[in-house]
């Protein structure tokens, strides 16, 4: 089962619906428009039935197979939002909302997943009941979870679940795999040290918060290179520091320090969050400020299940020839929390040379459409064969 020819047939027009998705971006659970035309297409494609307003702007589609002896209901999951980066790319349809851009190619996964529903829909080869699920927010707002807990997976009978991420800088219709975890637990700090202002002219009258917080900075690179095992996986940073105070010679009142905490395991994990409230308590009392910390439990390590790993792996060797082991991503997908709730995998599938994620001249390669779309229709007539 190679990359289908509907698909490639098809491609001007997924492209032109992934186009105009990238022009229009939505943030987080704002995804109106988006969801609006997604539910439009799937009741022109046939879809037995479409429920929107599941998590706010999620949506499901259902299509029948041919037979529903099986009982059997497989989900396929694609991210509808956007990111708040304004947009370098030039294109013809870059976004048209200043300060909003779909920079992580969930407009392609948006299109690729209604490509696949389309074909679906026109051929029901399968026996069972395909659910595809749109969901918003993913960059940030736990979409997921918010539609599992609305009752994604009971209300409409879900056995297992499948999704996919395109990878800017890998050779193009490789896909990447690996069972077990893949994705890492996504935690987020607030760390403010207070001391006593004043006077830069003055700095033995003070107690500095900005010193203290330099020093913080430094001593919670130990987390990782003294406090984890050399072979896990751990990344710490601190990505902001504000201020209190904008003028030249006045020592603040307070320094602010933000960043992230990434691991693979739930001990370490639970370890870093610890050491992090020690090392800043500890660190700034000796320079006589205080620290108050706020810990930010985000995305759960993302899971692979095994068997279902082996499907997603076998489909993509079929599609392009091609699928690779993948290493560990320190990345965070709030595709974890399905994974909690029902048995699954995600794979990601590479889209050849370009800016990476993120990054605001990045722009999703049309032409991978044909092989995640064929993707995800061979894990769906795959799992649920007539």
């Amino acid at each position: 089962m190679p990359v289908r020819n509907r698909f490639a047939e098809r491609l001007p027009e997924i492209a032109a619906w992934r186009q105009d998705f990238h022009a229009h971006p939505e943030l987080h659970f704002e995804c109106h428009r988006t969801a609006g035309i997604v539910a439009g297409k799937l009741r022109a494609f046939g879809c037995d039935e479409v429920v929107e307003g599941i998590g706010v702007t999620g949506l499901v589609g259902l299509i029948h197979g041919r037979k529903r002896s099986s009982g059997r209901v497989i989900g396929l999951r694609a991210d509808m939002d956007a990111l708040p980066i304004h947009e370098a790319t030039g294109k013809p349809y870059a976004s048209i909302h200043h300060g909003k851009m779909h920079a992580c190619g969930h407009d392609g996964h948006t299109a690729m997943l209604l490509g696949a529903a389309e074909y679906l829909a026109e051929t029901r080869n399968f026996d069972g009941t395909v659910a595809v699920i749109f969901q918003p927010a993913e960059e940030g707002g736990a979409g997921a979870k918010v539609m599992c807990d609305a009752g994604l997976m009971a209300r409409f009978g879900i056995d297992e679940v499948y999704a996919m991420h395109n990878r800017p800088g890998h050779p193009l219709g490789e896909f990447n795999i690996r069972a077990g975890a893949f994705y890492a637990a996504c935690d987020e700090f607030r760390i403010t040290v207070e001391g006593k202002g004043g006077h830069a002219a003055k700095p033995h009258a003070t107690y500095d918060p900005t010193l203290a917080a330099s020093h913080l900075i430094l001593a919670l690179q130990s987390v990782a290179s003294r406090n984890a095992d050399p072979t896990e996986n751990i990344v710490l940073s601190v990505c902001g520091v504000r201020s209190h105070s904008e003028a030249f010679n006045v020592i603040p009142q307070r320094v602010e320090l933000r960043g992230t905490i990434r691991t693979h395991d739930a001990a370490l994990r639970r370890r870093a969050e610890e050491r992090l409230h020690q090392i800043s308590s500890a660190t700034a009392l000796a320079f006589g400020a205080q620290a108050e910390i706020e810990f930010l439990t985000g995305y759960p390590v993302m899971v692979n299940h095994p068997d279902e790993t082996e499907i997603a792996r076998t489909i993509a060797l079929q599609v392009s020839g091609q699928c690779l082991e993948a290493g560990f991503n320190m990345g965070g997908e709030d595709f974890g929390y399905m994974l909690l709730e029902r048995p699954g995998a995600y794979i990601v599938l590479g889209a050849g040379a370009g800016p990476g994620l993120h990054h605001p001249e990045y722009d999703f390669n049309d032409e991978i459409i044909p092989y995640g779309c064929s993707w995800f229709v061979g894990v769906a007539e795959a799992q649920m064969p007539l």
